[in-house]
């Protein structure tokens, strides 16, 4: 029985499917049938008309799992070949931080995990020996190994941590932006209008909460206008602070 927020994304190959519907109804039925009963809501739905063969450009996929980490929501789709025949790209999913289910195969998470496991698994035996063989190739240089090896961190290790952090805060900001641009255009421009609508929508605050203040608005707002800065594009928030 299915629970929590879901985003759906669906795909057909070819754009006289996507005018036609062919396959598409297939696959929302699916869906359906797979979020019948239990206590879900589904967030968005996302269409993409264009081949398996690739797994670059796909914009609705990339809008897919960006409101999947707004929401901090699930992808659902009705077959695993809607998202890839390349079981490498689906392993990238994980890199995307997102959790998905595929109606035809509900449990195919789970041995995505796996695989992921197996392979971190060897690559972790790969990086060691290839450290081992680094430190060998030292010693015989000369260079002396070893030092502090205390639970001390180091300025340098503080400051990539606070370096981590700063990135992951511009990350979720820029995942933001598009939906707080939306409430902007609905007329909903005050710090705390777009924390009460943000709170309304369930959208979780970059700390997991499930309240938005004024203040975290403020902040995330400042975020996404130095992302834009970055990107070179202009600001265009006009938010008031009440």
């Amino acid at each position: 029985m299915a629970e929590g927020v879901f985003v759906a994304y669906y795909r057909v190959s070819t754009k006289r499917q996507g005018r036609s519907g062919l396959g598409l109804d297939a696959q929302r039925e699916a869906v359906r049938n797979y979020l019948n009963g239990g206590r879900w809501s589904l967030a968005a739905a996302f269409t993409e008309v264009e081949s398996g063969k690739r797994d670059d450009g796909r914009p609705e996929l990339a809008k897919a799992l960006q409101t999947c980490r707004v929401y901090g929501a699930k992808l659902v789709i009705a077959k695993l070949d809607r998202l890839s025949r390349d079981a490498h790209f689906l392993l990238g999913l994980e890199k995307a931080g997102v959790d998905f289910i595929a109606a035809d195969m509900p449990h195919a998470n789970r041995l995505t995990v796996g695989i992921m496991a197996i392979v971190a698994d060897e690559e972790r035996r790969a990086i060691s020996q290839r450290t081992k063989a680094a430190l060998a190739a030292a010693r015989k240089r000369g260079v002396q190994l070893g030092g502090d090896r205390g639970s001390r961190l180091s300025d340098r290790a503080r400051k990539a941590g606070r370096n981590a952090q700063a990135v992951s805060a511009m990350e979720r900001a820029a995942d933001l932006a598009p939906i707080i641009r939306n409430l902007e255009a609905e007329g909903v421009t005050s710090l705390s209008g777009i924390a009460s609508a943000l709170t309304e929508r369930r959208v979780p605050t970059p700390r997991g909460s499930k309240r938005w203040s004024a203040v975290q608005v403020d902040r995330t707002i400042k975020r996404i206008t130095a992302v834009q800065s970055t990107q070179g594009a202009a600001p265009n928030s006009t938010l008031s602070p009440n």
